[in-house]
């Protein structure tokens, strides 16, 4: 019944070989140029997707990924499983506690990178046509929440990547950054889940229907306070109890059923899977001691960034087809619009609360960085159907865009020996280490 001919198995395998290859070495040279590792994962995809390898060898590109019917659902599969898991491991960086001393910077950019982009955001859908960007939802206030959170998000995996690679992730602006980027970004995925259950009730969002936006803002923060609240009280109880059979057969299986089951749950509920398992995260790392989450992360970020991830951004690339669905005018204004707002938004807050002017500007660089969110934002958008692929490949793009552009001027500052913020004024760029090339080396001859 669940079976696939050894010739489709044998086809789709080596497709998934052509991926993780195109992923990990594109990923791998991305990162010696000191760009962030998601943009050659994505390149990947677009190298051998139809932008590249279906425009000049259509033949190869269609006998490799569209081979035998079933092929799409299971690249389906590998592609959700990855944005889960991408999900669950950024609740995992999740930090609920500002020093003392930063309390004040990071409320204050919360507040400011969250609600005002958002707001702007919005009411840019004012100032262009959003109909030509419409899926097959048909749902234009959904749309326009798709757009509000596009210029507010920032990317919690991506600034936390760029900050281990430049080894700085101890310092007190990277604290800082990850703290606010975190509650910032549980924030949007609120309105996402908005979205979602507006789209799932049927709402044609030609006018606002307040009981349909009321009912799902109520499901979507009773969720978020039960996964935050309730789900880790719960766990800290009966994880360790003896009588947990589940846990003390496998240690990692038992987080998975906690993340595929609240996944699960948020479903049901019509909030959105990816929603689920953001909070997942989250509430796993509200459960456990120090010592055993470190051992839970590291075991499912091992699995998750060596296939499931680096596929997942693959096959985002996949489905964009540069050469004929993308508005490359209307991404350049768009990149622009998103980074002014963004970026002036972030400096002004930082320099109303009297912070100096190289740390306003370095904040505001750090929340422009959307990767990862932003690549998740344009995937479930374009999964529930709320936007087209046209308007999908503009948000991927700016979600690799503004990522390079972030990780590039901190970098910078860090190469000009120039402070991030007051506190960390002798940070230096650690050398990424090759780690694969230094054990080949260690091999016997």
């Amino acid at each position: 019944m669940f079976s696939l001919g050894g010739a489709d198995l044998t086809r789709f395998l080596f497709a998934v070989v052509a991926l993780l290859i195109a992923a990990n070495v594109l990923g791998f040279i991305a990162e010696r140029l000191a760009i962030p590792r998601v943009i050659g994962e994505v390149a990947g995809g677009l190298l051998l997707g139809p932008t590249c390898m279906g425009s000049f060898f259509p033949d190869a590109f269609h006998w490799l990924f569209l081979g035998f019917k079933t092929e799409g659902n299971l690249f389906g599969l590998i592609y959700q499983l990855g944005m889960i898991l991408l999900l669950f491991t950024a609740g995992l960086k999740f930090q609920s506690r500002f020093a003392k001393s930063d309390v004040k910077i990071g409320i204050a950019i919360i507040i400011g990178s969250t609600f005002i982009p958002f707001v702007v955001g919005w009411l840019s859908t004012y100032l262009f046509n959003p109909t030509q960007f419409l899926g097959p939802a048909n749902n234009i206030m959904a749309l326009k929440i798709v757009v509000a959170i596009s210029i507010a998000v920032t990317s919690i995996p991506v600034i936390s990547k760029i900050f281990s690679d430049l080894g700085i992730m101890h310092s007190r602006f990277a604290k800082v950054v990850v703290a606010i980027a975190g509650v910032h970004d549980v924030i949007l995925w609120v309105a996402l889940a908005v979205a979602s259950g507006i789209v799932a009730a049927g709402n044609n969002g030609s006018a606002i229907d307040v009981w349909v936006v009321s009912k799902s803002l109520v499901v979507t923060f009773t969720f978020l306070i039960v996964c935050i609240a309730v789900i880790p009280w719960l766990l800290k109880r009966v994880t360790s109890k003896r009588a947990n059979i589940l846990f003390r057969a496998s240690f990692l299986g038992y987080f998975l059923v906690i993340l595929f089951g609240l996944s699960a749950i948020a479903g049901s509920l019509q909030v959105d899977v990816m929603y689920g398992a953001l909070l997942a995260g989250i509430a796993t790392k509200f459960t456990l001691p120090e010592h055993l989450f470190k051992r839970m992360e590291s075991s499912i970020s091992e699995i998750s960034f060596a296939f499931f991830i680096p596929l997942y951004f693959a096959i985002v690339g996949l489905q964009l087809n540069l050469a004929t669905n993308f508005s490359v005018g209307f991404f350049v204004l768009y990149l622009i619009f998103a980074t002014i707002v963004q970026s002036l938004v972030v400096y002004f807050t930082c320099r109303l609360i009297k912070t100096d002017k190289l740390t306003s500007v370095n904040f505001a660089a750090a929340m422009n960085a959307r990767g990862g969110p932003g690549i998740v934002l344009s995937t479930v958008a374009f999964s529930l159907g709320i936007i087209n692929q046209n308007f999908f490949a503009i948000l991927v793009m700016l979600a690799l865009v503004t990522s390079w552009m972030a990780g590039s001027w901190i970098r910078y500052v860090l190469k000009k020996g120039k402070p991030l913020m007051p506190g960390d004024e002798h940070l230096t760029i650690r050398r990424v280490q090759e780690e694969a090339v230094f054990e080949l080396k260690q091999l016997p001859k």
